[in-house]
């Protein structure tokens, strides 16, 4: 069977440098399912969330055989990989797929679907369940409430006036990064400040470009002048003024999505881009934030392989304990770290290299000092 052969290879090409404790487990395709299979490897390579995932089963058991839901689902998925006897091999996340396309009927047909908009909906979803079983065990006494959240830190407000402190659950505490948007008057030069939260950040592209350079135009200064002047509440009038997005607070795990599909007016319908997009396995964060020290790690990449937005696949390169590995359903294998650089995409209009990182995940780096 070639998914043993497969497995065994990928043991012996390791050998005694396989990881203790370590799972490396293709996942089966169920028609069109890559888009899920590449987001859950990157995901469970994501070891903070898996840590915490693991232990949500562990702590919920009972409740996992009580109502299903997506997290239960995902839960127990990631405990069956961890908990395999055999160290490589494949699982059949059938019952995960199958809760998706329940609970989300964009999933449901058998067109390709974008793996970016498959982790939005899954982290967003996790966070409403999460948020929910906090509810449900805090209301029965408010004060403690009240006492509990304090130990996350201090929250604004949220903007449409009700004063409830949002809950910070453990898929916040991976992902959730936030964004300040400033805008300066040019009268008055009041700078007004509006935050709000992110999970991954949404980079527009360009041919042979970073990914330090699209953070930069991602966080470069606009003028709103003629058509878009800016209402500014100290003027009481419309006024030019200067406008930028700063990362205020970097997530732990930073995820970025290359805008690689753009709708091209001209055509009426969306494109491809395959532009070269350098990305390196280490990044700091420069010019985005007041904390510009932050550093990070690439540890994932969900690679887009096809020329247009409406068919190909996706497969995704995870580091592992410090090797790389290629995962495409089924199939796991060992990678050289230099293997990376052939996912940037194409320096040239017309390729043969289809192969393109499209949802980067970095974690953030703790220097020794």
């Amino acid at each position: 069977m070639l998914m043993g052969a497969a497995g065994s290879k990928l043991e012996k090409a390791l050998g005694d440098q396989f990881p203790e404790g370590e799972r490396y487990f293709g996942l089966e395709n169920f028609g069109n399912t890559c888009y899920c299979n590449s987001v859950l490897q990157a995901l469970y390579f994501c070891v903070p969330f898996r840590e915490q995932l693991l232990e949500y089963y562990a702590n919920n058991k009972s409740a996992a055989e009580g109502e299903e839901n997506l997290l239960t689902c995902l839960a127990d998925l990631f405990t069956q990989i961890s908990s395999q006897k055999k160290k490589t091999g494949v699982i059949a996340p059938k019952r995960f797929v199958q809760r998706v396309k329940k609970q989300n009927e964009l999933f449901r047909s058998y067109m390709h679907q974008d793996a970016h908009e498959f982790l939005n909906f899954l982290l967003n979803e996790l966070v409403d369940i999460l948020e929910k079983e906090a509810n449900a065990a805090k209301a029965p006494s408010p004060e403690n409430l009240a006492s509990k959240k304090i130990a996350n830190g201090p929250t604004k407000p949220q903007a449409n006036g009700f004063h409830k402190e949002p809950i910070v659950t453990w898929v916040h505490k991976c992902f959730q990064g936030i964004l300040t948007n400033e805008t300066k008057c040019l009268r008055c030069e009041t700078v007004t400040a509006r935050d709000e939260t992110f999970f991954d950040l949404s980079l527009d592209i360009e041919q042979n470009s970073s990914i330090t350079s699209c953070l930069k135009n991602f966080s470069s200064t606009e003028t709103l002048n003629a058509e878009d002047k800016f209402f500014c509440d100290k003027c009481c009038s419309l006024q030019e003024a200067q406008k930028r997005m700063k990362i205020k607070k970097p997530p732990s795990i930073l995820v970025i999505h290359l805008k690689r599909f753009k709708y091209i007016e001209q055509l009426g319908r969306y494109k491809k881009l395959a532009y070269r997009v350098v990305f390196p396995l280490e990044l700091k964060l420069a010019n985005t934030t007041d904390n510009s020290d932050m550093e990070y790690s690439l540890f994932g990449v969900v690679v887009h392989v096809g020329s247009g937005p409406n068919h190909g696949h996706y497969i995704s390169l995870v580091k592992s304990h410090n090797h790389w590995l290629f995962f495409d359903d089924e199939n796991v294998e060992m990678i050289d770290e230099s293997a990376v650089q052939t996912f940037f995409g194409s320096a040239q209009e017309y390729s043969s290299n289809t192969d393109h990182g499209y949802i980067l995940f970095y974690e953030s780096i703790v220097r020794k000092s």
